[in-house]
């Protein structure tokens, strides 16, 4: 059996969030979460575990596709720096400031 992306982790502890959210034990909600999912009720009761240690909704990563662009190095290395010193991949930086760009941009971008 191969392991679940971060997509469909995201989509099982918010089933598991609001399952137990709804109310349901969770006896209740592992079955509920096992015959939704297709696992094992052990598996589902992982689940819970984790959706009740983190107390909230997750919120689901967005797939993503590669793109090559070319930077001068003097920005990549700024990036670079930046995204250590927050404790980011390069990738997110990026994604970060790309969303901060286009959410300025308005009806201009």
């Amino acid at each position: 059996m191969s392991r679940s992306t971060e997509a469909q982790k995201a989509e099982r502890l918010n089933a598991a969030h609001g399952l137990l959210a709804g109310g349901q034990s969770v006896a209740e909600a592992a079955l509920s979460l096992s015959h939704r999912f297709a696992m094992s009720r052990r598996q589902a009761y992982r689940y819970i575990e984790e959706a009740r240690m983190i107390g909230r909704p997750v919120v689901a990563a967005e797939p993503t596709a590669a793109v090559t662009f070319k930077l001068p190095p003097s920005l990549v290395d700024a990036i670079r720096a930046r995204a250590a010193a927050e404790g980011m991949t390069i990738s997110d930086m990026v994604s970060r400031a790309l969303r901060a760009f286009l959410g300025q941009a308005g009806d201009n971008g």
